[in-house]
């Protein structure tokens, strides 16, 4: 798993843009775009709601069978079938605000909004609303496991397309910046490099 939204608290006598430059500079894996003062009574876990996007390659259904299975995510759902390490005997409520599923460049994009979420929830909902569009669990049988009415076992989606997209505070970011560094710059064209080199080895291998 990966994230765009991640929020951290730093004590530093520089002012925002500085700050921005100094901590890109500390890792050419993590990069810094926002930064805005707050008070000492601030948390990054108290959040109004978060987003995550997960990237589906190679859906396995329609992008219509993928939305009407997600369509079932949204509103008040217990998610003791879709965590891990939950209490079975009383319900685990966490309310979807949205699970959006949109046509991207290759394969689908599902997109998921809550203000909380359980661990491994959002990979396990992936996995049971890829499983619905697949044929291979009944819609009837993934929308009463969100009801609480059974229990269900789902299995965890792959972590590498998940993306922490956004997390919402309520304030506006003060200050911004979109420049990476050179060994950001660096860092990353070497990655997409090195995977359009892993993509291409993997589709010889698959050749007769």
């Amino acid at each position: 798993m990966s994230a765009r939204g991640n929020a951290v608290t730093v004590t530093s006598p520089r002012p925002a843009a500085s700050l921005l430059r100094a901590l890109n500079a500390v890792r050419p894996e993590v990069f810094f775009s926002a930064a805005v003062a707050v008070d000492e009574s601030f948390r990054p876990r108290a959040a109004r709601s978060r987003t995550y996007r997960y990237a589906e390659v190679e859906p396995v259904g329609t992008l219509a069978e993928y939305r009407s299975a997600a369509s079932a995510v949204v509103g008040r759902i217990d998610v003791r079938s879709f965590g891990r390490g939950i209490p079975s005997d009383r319900p685990a409520i966490r309310i979807v605000d949205r699970f959006d599923v949109t046509a991207a460049s290759r394969g689908f994009r599902l997109e998921v909004t809550a203000r909380s979420f359980v661990w491994g929830m959002v990979r396990k909902l992936v996995a049971g609303v890829r499983s619905v569009a697949a044929g291979d669990l009944a819609e009837a049988t993934f929308r009463s496991a969100l009801a609480g009415e059974r229990r269900l076992t789902v299995g965890l989606a792959e972590p590498e397309p998940l993306v922490l997209w956004d997390v919402d505070y309520g304030r506006p970011w003060t200050t911004t910046t979109s420049r990476w560094s050179s060994i950001q710059r660096t860092y990353f064209e070497d990655e997409r490099r090195a995977t359009a080199i892993r993509d291409v080895l993997l589709a010889t291998l698959r050749e007769p």
